[in-house]
């Protein structure tokens, strides 16, 4: 199924999302940003982590998948934080 964007979040990415600032052990959701090609699994579309730290301009990412923790590097263009 193809997802699109709404109306109102079509076109260039904003710097805000871009360069969002995270800090160690903030709970994020993990959505992909449909205007960038992706660069991480597509399984982990929807899910909630952990911050765990910072590589580069990427943050390290803790996902619980069933019995196992798991470790993603991804961009902060594709994360929104929870409260």
């Amino acid at each position: 199924m193809l997802k699109r964007k709404k109306l109102r979040e079509k076109g260039k990415i904003g710097f805000v999302n871009y360069f969002q600032k995270f800090n160690e052990g903030d709970r994020v959701a993990i959505i992909r940003e449909l205007g960038l090609q992706p660069s991480f699994p597509k399984r982990i579309q929807g899910r909630s982590g952990i911050v765990n730290g910072k590589r580069g301009d990427h943050y390290i990412i803790k996902i619980n998948d069933i019995n196992k923790e798991k470790s993603f590097i991804i961009h902060p263009v594709h994360l929104r934080k929870l409260k």
